[in-house]
């Protein structure tokens, strides 16, 4: 029992980290936030990611996954995340100009990290997929191993996602002593579009399951 465990919680682990070193909505937010907010703004997001995460694993065992599997809903889910992500990348331009370290290093307000983890979390709509494919084929394995194996399987999965936005956030942060404010701002720019692609990318998606 305890090498399959073991293997469950190795082999979830080793997925999950092929997942989270892609690029996304919550990679680049903890970026920007990473360079005001410090090195624990990775953290703080990957709690409300695994908050939401833990839900949906709990949903999907109590019959969620046909439903996410169907063409409208996933062209909803594309199409209104574009529009999401479309929303949160003029923001991140229009708030360009006005940004400076210097005066975020001493301020440590702004947006609720746990709570912006599970929206961007939501806001990514391969996100949910994943989750009802890939995810939900480890969830029916680890189950027939009972709490044990579900337990195994969602643990190594978080601390993938834990350990290289840790990473991430602590990288950004120490590098920020280095950054201007003008290099600073172009790091936000530079994840402003990330979004906008992405907003690009499932609305395309979206059209063309509709189509």
């Amino acid at each position: 029992m305890f090498l399959t465990l073991t293997t469950i919680f190795v082999s979830s682990f080793i997925i999950a980290l092929s997942g989270a070193l892609m690029p996304g909505p919550l990679l680049t937010v903890t970026v920007s936030e990473s360079t005001r907010r410090g090195a624990g703004a990775g953290p703080l997001m990957i709690l409300g990611h695994g908050i939401l995460e833990l839900a949906l694993v709990l949903a999907l065992l109590a019959g969620l996954a046909p439903l996410l599997n169907r063409d409208g809903v996933f062209v909803v889910i594309a199409l209104a995340g574009s529009a999401i992500l479309l929303w949160m990348s003029v923001s991140m331009f229009r708030s360009v100009a006005g940004l400076s370290l210097s005066l975020d290093e001493h301020n440590g307000g702004g947006r609720n990290l746990v709570l912006a983890g599970i929206l961007f979390s939501l806001a990514n709509p391969y996100w949910l997929i994943w989750w009802a494919s890939i995810g939900l084929g480890y969830i029916l394995h680890s189950v027939k191993f009972g709490v044990p194996g579900v337990a195994a399987f969602f643990t190594g999965h978080i601390l993938a996602d834990l350990g290289w936005y840790a990473l991430i956030s602590f990288g950004v942060a120490k590098g920020r002593n280095y950054l201007s404010d003008r290099l600073y701002r172009g790091l936000i720019m530079g994840c402003a579009g990330f979004l906008v692609l992405f907003s690009c990318y499932f609305f395309y998606s979206g059209i063309e399951k509709l189509i």
